[in-house]
């Protein structure tokens, strides 16, 4: 079973776009991130193994989806696009957000949604509390989707102190409002991940 972390709070961004550049959307857009803020127990001083913040962002892939779906307020079937980042406080690294995020955080994203081919895009920076990170959103089952190339934008003005992790998971229901830059369609999938 994977640790739980020490989370200060949690902190949920949700959006509902109805319209953009003055036209109604036929099905409002809705986003969602949500921010687990914990305490980084290597803040401060070089620790060659960091499997514990890999068990951390296994406990958070599952959680932090869990709560994003909810908040959504749809099935997860109707969630297209998915998102991960890290902003790591002044006394850590970027090779913790690279622990948090990346050995074991996807899996429960993708598992929660039956689904997810895709890479799951990622960012992580070093900053200090207040920052803005934008969380990149790509098509769940294929990275070639371009009307779903987007992001969500998060900042938390007490997060992270030095000695913490801003971790987030971030989805979406649809494509950008009226994307028609052309590229391949969901519809017009037909191998693993949308590479032909």
């Amino acid at each position: 079973m994977a640790k739980e972390p020490e989370i200060r709070k949690l902190v949920v961004f949700r959006e509902t776009i109805r319209s953009e550049g003055g036209r109604e959307l036929e099905k409002p857009l809705k986003k969602c991130a949500v921010a687990a803020v914990i305490k980084n127990p290597f803040a401060g001083k070089y620790e060659e193994d960091l499997s514990l913040l890999m068990e951390y962002g296994e406990y958070l892939g599952d959680y932090l989806t869990r709560t994003a779906i909810k908040k959504l307020g749809v099935s997860p079937d109707e969630v297209e696009t998915f998102g991960k980042a890290c902003i790591v406080g002044l006394n850590g690294e970027h090779e913790h957000a690279a622990a948090l995020m990346h050995p074991k955080l996807g899996a429960p994203m993708r598992n929660a949604l039956g689904a997810g081919k895709a890479v799951i895009p990622s960012a992580k920076k070093i900053a200090a509390a207040g920052s803005t990170l934008d969380v990149p959103l790509l098509y769940k089952d294929a990275m070639m989707v371009r009307s779903h190339y987007d992001a969500i934008t998060i900042r938390i003005p007490d997060a992270p102190h030095a000695d913490e992790v801003v971790v987030v998971n971030a989805f979406s229901t649809g494509p950008r409002p009226h994307a028609r830059i052309g590229g391949l369609s969901v519809e017009e999938i037909h191998n693993w991940n949308g590479m032909d």
